[in-house]
């Protein structure tokens, strides 16, 4: 696999843009074959956000976690760009800060 194929280019240019931006900066993406994931937390444990699977040279699916350690294809198609700012502009919430103090603790034990 090369060093410098589409995706880890693409993972390049994730961590530039999470770099550019404040709420995307506990992001971290990772590449293993035609896929790249969008991730957070801790190396061991990882939590997985979406990701996107490679479709042609250019244009990348867009993946999000479904229940069981699953992932679900989104009707999504485009160049990694776009779908990054699909995934912002319309599922917000799956980029958010999972251990944030202002998140909802609604999935405590408590609860």
């Amino acid at each position: 696999m090369s060093e410098f194929g589409p995706e880890a280019m693409a993972v390049e240019w994730l961590h530039d843009h999470f770099a550019k931006h404040e709420a995307l900066r506990h992001l971290r993406a990772r590449r293993r074959g035609r896929v790249v994931t969008i991730e957070s937390g801790p190396a061991a444990d990882p939590v997985a956000h979406a990701r996107f699977r490679r479709d042609t040279v250019h244009l990348w699916l867009l993946e999000m976690p479904a229940r069981g350690g699953r992932w679900d294809r989104t009707p999504y198609r485009d160049q990694i760009e776009l779908l990054m700012a699909t995934l912002a502009e319309l599922f917000p919430w799956t980029l958010s800060q999972i251990d944030a103090p202002e998140a909802d603790g609604t999935s405590d034990r408590g609860y």
